[in-house]
């Protein structure tokens, strides 16, 4: 029995696909926030006699950078030259992350350095039994952010230097952690300037924030921001909460990451796009926004068909949640997942 006429066709969707993202090209302007992502593994197999909390024994740390930092380096990994635009401290971690973006050729000159400001550090600690190291999960999440507001002076550089380098960019991405970058006069500045130039807009927005996202072409939620926001506008399900937000807010497309249920696109004429996921046992989910940005900005840059950005953010997601110790997209990340799935629709049907 061979593969249906629908199976065919995605399965020559997904070879296409990665043949196209082998040879990316192009400048993806990103503003936003900038933090230091810091990982401690270990084991823990007792609770502490005096107190509920897992003891845990570290094995190993490393740092990262995160956030808009870290959609920068998948952007550069995967081929198109990220030009970042965003605030740190100047202190240790923000000294950290400058060094290890311009290991990965990630345009830094727009990113402001703040004297007494403190760079965003987010902390976790993973652990699982010692005879199960394999089954980890996340413990506990330590924040240390500065919640000032960013100096007036140095935002409006910072937005103004974005602004100027739009109209020669292939996309723009804004990136909003709820740091302080992404603001409600910036947002429309950058979102104006982009409309002005005829350059594709993606956000990752707070959903405190939506309204810094008005006229988006593209904005990506993951399904527990989508399931609460069509709590909070009383809506009957999921697709009538994508269609009003769509409406309200002037979006053309809303990606929405679903997990072990794949990815699903909702566009502003109406269309429906799922691609679901293939993975037999999804695990990590640290980093997925942040791959997903990567795939719709190289999906956009591209010039693909919904549909086509539907199947590259889907992959871009599995590559994450195949549970390994490695949370930035490569382009053999995507190659490779892409030709997986394209080979498991020929060998399900043998």
């Amino acid at each position: 029995m061979g593969m249906s006429d629908v199976e065919h066709e995605i399965h020559d969707r997904l070879i296409n696909l990665q043949t196209q993202i082998k040879n990316m090209s192009g400048d993806i302007v990103l503003v936003g926030d900038i933090m230091l992502d810091r990982y401690i593994h270990g084991y823990a197999n007792n609770l502490n006699s005096r107190a509920p909390v897992p003891v845990l024994k570290e094995t190993e740390r490393y740092e990262d950078v995160g956030a808009a930092a870290h959609v920068a380096r998948g952007l550069e990994n995967i081929g198109l030259d990220a030009i970042l635009f965003g605030v740190i401290g100047d202190d240790l971690p923000g000294g950290n992350i400058l060094e290890a973006l311009e290991e990965e050729e990630v345009e830094c000159d727009g990113i402001a350095i703040i004297e007494d400001r403190v760079t965003t550090v987010k902390t976790r600690m993973i652990a699982g039994r010692e005879y199960l190291i394999s089954s980890q999960q996340l413990l506990l999440r330590w924040d240390i952010e500065d919640d000032t507001p960013i100096d007036s002076e140095a935002h409006s550089s910072i937005i103004d230097q974005a602004v100027s380098r739009i109209a020669t960019a292939d996309v723009l991405v804004i990136s909003d952690y709820g740091q302080g970058v992404v603001t409600d006069d910036g947002a429309a500045r950058l979102i104006n300037a982009a409309k002005i130039a005829g350059v594709p807009v993606i956000c990752d927005p707070k959903l405190t924030g939506l309204h810094r996202t008005a006229g988006a072409d593209w904005v990506i939620f993951q399904t527990r921001g989508l399931d609460l926001m069509a709590k909070r506008m009383a809506c009957s399900d999921s697709s009538e909460a994508a269609k009003m937000l769509i409406n309200e807010n002037d979006w053309n497309n809303l990606v929405v990451l679903q997990g072990e249920n794949g990815v699903t696109i909702y566009t502003s004429d109406e269309q429906i796009i799922s691609s679901p996921c293939t993975l037999a046992e999804p695990r990590g989910a640290i980093g997925i926004i942040d791959a997903a940005a990567v795939a719709v900005a190289a999906g956009v840059n591209l010039g693909l068909e919904v549909t086509d950005i539907a199947h590259l953010a889907n992959a871009a997601c599995e590559c994450i949640m195949s549970g390994t110790q490695n949370f930035t997209l490569t382009s053999d990340d995507l190659a490779n997942r892409l030709g997986e799935v394209a080979w498991s629709l020929q060998i399900s049907q043998r």
